[in-house]
């Protein structure tokens, strides 16, 4: 009996030490051998970074790779990014371009002419610049938005679902709807290696139906971790936090408003009409019988109006039953720039000089180029004529609903639009 109680203590222990050892080992090597293209402090530079011990001289540590894959069940651990195993080699072409898998994409197009992009991590000090804003208003008490104060632990899991990993290549893409998020999604599949056609990996981010992009099962996203590593996850999280290339792209938050109004009010889109379309024309346009379906709605002539948009979005009864949709919520609820720092902040109005930048920097700019433009793309010069019927109160208030993404993320005040 006293032999089989020791037999226990002793393995309990023994447990207890091998999960400290993991955690020790991903802490400070195993993550490298994920991560071989970016840097472990910040600033992030493009040049190679040595790892502790053997990894230093180009040599993985021996069968570690797999005892984790063992241990944790392989979650997480991709087969072709394990220490020790050989690169996949280079998969065959993809299938030929499907047609636009969505409404969206057939109308607005693409715009397939080159623009010329700053070459070096960061040659015109952009970056720099951009970073210098988001962290110096982080810490400056003057801004003040809810949730700011808070740790990275205080934020829940379920409000890290935006936070799409890359263990292949280093990389944590934050996705903020209506910013190209589409094909930023579409290049993480290419780079994880996430999704196959007929048993090889993607290799055109074009190539890729739109289906399977918004698939929330594509990614590896940080609201995943906890059912795979459990107790391990929050750490997990933030070695990678503070070891990968972190990078979301923004876009002027008026602007962002006015294209999701387009596409999800403009456009044929059954879902959207029946989540909300059906109860701003009840609650904002005083309707009470209408059409099951969007299409009888159109040709009935009832449509959402921007108005109606705004006063949805102003109306404290909309937080109160439920968190704004992803495509209008705003950028710092969605990948919390104050808790997790940013290496990388690309915007939508220099879409392709910082794609390309990013990529230099990712060194994946000879694997895949980003997909180009839509012609159609919603502009700021828009702004005074969609606003032209707002009353200027309302105006005021949804500055004040955006104020903390202007502020962070370097955007002027629009005064012509809110000056009486």
């Amino acid at each position: 009996m006293a032999t089989t109680r020791l037999f226990r203590l002793g393995l309990a222990l023994g447990s207890v030490f091998m999960v400290l050892l993991i955690i020790v080992y991903w802490d400070r090597v195993g993550t490298a051998h994920f991560a071989p293209h970016t840097a472990f402090s910040r600033p992030h530079t493009p040049g190679p970074r040595p790892s502790p011990g053997r990894a230093a001289a180009g040599e993985p540590a021996p069968g570690v790779g797999q005892f984790l894959e063992g241990l944790l069940g392989g979650a997480g651990l991709k087969q072709d990014a394990l220490p020790g195993r050989k690169a996949e080699p280079s998969p065959p072409p993809a299938p030929s371009r499907p047609e636009a898998g969505s409404v969206e994409e057939s109308v607005r197009g693409y715009d397939w002419s080159s623009r010329g992009a700053p070459q070096g991590p960061d040659a015109d000090g952009r970056q720099a610049a951009r970073r210098g804003v988001l962290r110096g208003f982080c810490a400056n008490a003057s801004l003040a938005f809810p949730a700011k104060e808070r740790s990275f632990d205080d934020i829940p899991s379920r409000e890290l679902s935006h936070l799409i990993v890359d263990d292949r290549h280093g990389a944590i893409y934050c996705y903020v709807p209506k910013v190209a998020c589409t094909n930023w999604k579409r290049v993480m599949i290419v780079l994880s290696g996430s999704l196959r056609h007929r048993g090889a990996p993607y290799r055109d981010p074009l190539d890729i139906p739109r289906e399977f992009v918004h698939n929330s099962s594509t990614h590896l996203t940080l609201n995943k971790f906890w059912r795979r590593y459990g107790k391990l996850s929050r750490h997990l999280m933030k070695v990678r936090l503070q070891k990968y290339t972190k990078f979301l792209f923004v876009r002027d938050p008026f602007v962002r408003l006015i294209s999701a109004f387009r596409s999800k009010f403009e456009l044929r889109n059954e879902d959207f009409y029946r989540r909300f379309a059906v109860p701003m024309l009840r609650a904002y346009a005083n309707l009470t019988s209408l059409p099951a379906s969007v299409g009888e709605a159109f040709r009935a002539g009832l449509r959402v109006t921007f108005s109606h948009f705004v006063q949805y979005l102003l109306d404290p009864r909309t937080e109160q039953l439920a968190p704004f949709n992803e495509h209008w919520r705003q950028v710092h609820r969605l990948c919390h720039p104050c808790q997790i720092e940013y290496d990388f902040v690309g915007k939508l109005e220099t879409l392709d000089q910082d794609a390309a930048q990013l990529l230099r920097l990712l060194k994946v700019d000879g694997q895949l180029h980003f997909p180009p433009s839509y012609r159609n793309r919603t502009a700021s010069s828009w702004e005074e004529d969609w606003f032209a019927e707002i009353p200027l109160a309302w105006r005021r208030q949804l500055y004040k609903l955006y104020e903390a993404d202007f502020v962070l993320f370097g955007y002027p005040k629009p005064e012509h639009l809110l000056r009486g």
